[in-house]
């Protein structure tokens, strides 16, 4: 009888056995469906995520070509400034050496119009001094103006003022003006030969030309 009871417990033994074992199996494959389900999720959040990483990179690539157009518009604007700048001072340049020119020009030429006014005075002179008087009274007059004249002439000269070479010259158009011609012996073709009134230089400007009279 104690026989059968520790066989019937064995065999019981064993079916609770057998029943357990597909409880263990399952609770050995819970962990594995759980690591498969945390990778799946994590893939899809990756999946989630690459999305906005491109959006992100697009934004940065979009950013940073404005940044180089607005850098090169910049560049732009620069370099016409620089362009403009140094034009302007070119000009500034130019504009300070045109008033110096001016400047020493006015310097250089300042008396000229008094002196254009003198000259028909000194013709005067000249003619005058041509006459030969005859009565000692007068001939104190002429020493008097004879006086004057060559005063007036060193005034002349240091202002600059020379006369300008005419007769026994060869005739140049910019000293001498022509208002006669002539056939005379003992002077070669376009030559000078007679002076019929003084030409004159302030420095190297002329202000009057010579009047006189051309060999042919």
């Amino acid at each position: 009888m104690s026989n059968e009871k520790d066989t019937l417990q064995q065999e019981e033994n064993k079916i609770n056995e057998k029943s357990a074992s597909p409880q263990e199996e399952l609770q050995e494959d819970a962990p594995v469906e759980e690591n498969f389900a945390e990778v799946n999720a994590e893939s899809k959040e990756e999946a989630e995520e690459k999305p906005e990483n491109d959006q992100e990179s697009t934004r940065e690539e979009d950013e940073l070509k404005k940044v180089e157009a607005k850098l090169k518009e910049t560049e732009e604007k620069l370099e016409y400034m620089e362009n403009r700048y140094l034009r302007l001072q070119a000009d500034f340049e130019n504009y300070k050496r045109r008033k110096q020119k001016d400047f020493e020009a006015a310097m250089k030429y300042r008396a000229q119009d008094l002196i254009t006014d003198i000259l028909p005075i000194l013709d005067n002179f000249e003619r005058a001094l041509k006459f030969k008087p005859e009565h000692e009274e007068t001939k104190s007059h002429m020493q008097g103006m004879e006086m004057i004249y060559k005063s007036l002439v060193e005034a002349l000269k240091k202002e600059g003022v020379k006369e300008i070479e005419a007769v026994g010259k060869e005739f140049d158009p910019h000293f001498h003006q022509a208002v006669m011609q002539a056939n005379e012996e003992g002077y070669g073709s376009n030559i000078v030969v007679e002076e019929f009134q003084k030409g004159y230089l302030l420095k190297d400007r002329i202000i009057r030309p010579a009047m006189v009279k051309v060999n042919q």
